[in-house]
């Protein structure tokens, strides 16, 4: 939880650019490409910009949220990402890849899939639909319950249960 919130302050305090940078990983060899799908599955509480992945590559691997503003200093964008924070391994449980996106400038293919307007938040399942569009911040509670009426998810949880039970 304090490597959350440790990445969430250098999300909110940095610049962009330097945000974005990423040390080579210390298990690849030097040179060798780590894919943004690699990334995530090290560490999948980790916040993403948009810039850095597209959504394809995660499609049947992770349920994308979203959360878009014009600026980092944008109230909603720091309240939801607080919002989050607070139960990160419950999103982590879901399957959850945080995603976020404060330079309409920069175009990124999510913004122009997305095509937001100011803050919002949105929740795109595993098949790559987007199942949930916010204007407000949504706390985590209210984001896993959604996640969790989903068909897929429902299964995703049925089949964990048969794989916990006991041979007979």
């Amino acid at each position: 939880m304090n490597r959350l919130f440790m990445a969430l302050a250098a999300i909110l305090l940095l610049p962009p650019a330097v945000s974005a940078q990423e040390a080579a990983p210390t298990d690849q060899p030097t040179g060798a490409p780590i894919t943004a799908v690699e990334r995530w599955q090290a560490a999948p509480d980790r916040v993403f910009e948009a810039a850095e992945i597209e959504l394809e590559d995660f499609i049947w691997i992770a349920r994308p949220v979203v959360i878009f503003a014009d600026t980092r200093a944008d109230p909603n964008f720091r309240r939801q990402l607080e919002m989050l924070s607070e139960r990160i391994d419950d999103l982590v449980e879901r399957d959850v890849l945080l995603v976020i996106d404060t330079d309409p400038s920069a175009e990124s293919s999510v913004r122009m899939r997305l095509r937001p307007r100011g803050f919002m938040m949105a929740l795109i399942g595993k098949d790559g639909q987007v199942k949930l569009r916010k204007p407000l911040p949504w706390s985590a509670r209210e984001l896993t319950r959604s996640i969790d009426k989903t068909p897929l998810r429902q299964q995703e949880v049925e089949e964990r249960r048969i794989e916990r039970q006991p041979v007979q």
